[in-house]
């Protein structure tokens, strides 16, 4: 008969209990104690011992060690500068793990991955919710040489990522990171899966990204902005949004005749339109500004 192993929420206990860390509201700090989630989440993330990942707040680098048992190297980013000693003794193990004291927004990713070989590297993170949004955003809008991004977020943030035209958690935000990568929904996490428990329930996603956008659109500021613009007032028809949210010196029927022009009905809601529906709209709008 075999021992039984502690469990991943013991172990984290008596972690913290050692070192007297206590949680900063302000990081939005909640360890992962399950250990079915953090299998699913390595699993999902694919990694191989050719990849460098890109761990973004490792907290007690739990899930960091899981990482650097597959990959060639794992660089962690804590904020947290009371975590690093922690992160530095229990991850003194292994020697393909990089610590960095730093906010993720003021990482170079660029040089990272140019120390490194060159070759897109592999994000894989439990984001405080907080700021999950800003993270993703900027790496895929400053087009940053990673091959996936694979998080844990809140899942009503993660079902807007995946979500399709006509459904109730369709929005800009479904059709900007869809313009980068293809989402997929690993796994839902529940509450209890965390210490301490957060608030909401969460999710595991994977952002594969596209090795060129997934529409042609010569003004991709211009197509943010009508995107944006057409979800302003979820309610209102795409002229109204436009009219009313748009900032564009136009008038109603101006307006009409664009969306008109682009083969569309102006009392469509923006909620109907794809992402190819909404290149060719921006289309219209940028051949008038010539």
């Amino acid at each position: 008969m075999t021992d039984r192993q502690p469990s991943l929420a013991y172990k984290t206990k008596q972690i913290i209990k050692k070192y007297e860390f206590d949680f900063k509201k302000n990081f939005g700090q909640n360890f992962l104690v399950d250990e079915r989630v953090l299998d699913k989440i390595v699993a999902s993330a694919d990694i191989t011992e050719n990849d460098v990942v890109l761990e973004v707040g490792p907290g007690i680098g739990t899930l960091t060690q899981a990482l650097a048992k597959k990959a060639k190297k794992v660089i962690a980013v804590e904020i947290d500068k009371t975590l690093i000693p922690i992160l530095g003794e229990l991850l003194a193990d292994f020697d393909n793990i990089e610590i960095i004291n730093e906010d993720i927004l003021k990482v170079d990713i660029n040089e990272i991955v140019a120390k490194n070989g060159g070759k897109p590297i592999k994000v894989v993170a439990n984001l405080p919710y907080y700021i999950t949004t800003p993270i993703i955003m900027n790496i895929l809008e400053k087009r940053l040489p990673v091959e996936s991004i694979t998080v844990m977020i809140q899942k009503e943030v993660a079902y807007r990522m995946q979500a399709q035209p006509k459904s109730k958690e369709y929005g800009a935000l479904s059709l900007i990171v869809q313009y980068y990568c293809t989402p997929y929904l690993v796994a839902n996490v529940p509450q209890n899966c965390f210490m301490p428990r957060p608030n909401v329930d969460s999710a595991v996603i994977r952002l594969t990204t596209l090795e060129k956008p997934a529409v042609d659109a010569e003004n991709t500021e211009l197509l943010f902005h009508i995107i944006k613009t057409a979800f302003a007032q979820r309610r209102k028809t795409l002229l109204n949004c436009f009219f009313n949210c748009g900032g564009w010196d136009m008038s109603k029927e101006e307006l009409t005749e664009l969306i008109n022009a682009a083969g569309y009905d102006e009392k469509v809601r923006g909620e109907a339109l794809t992402l190819e529906d909404y290149a060719k709209i921006t289309e219209v709008f940028e051949n008038r500004q010539k």
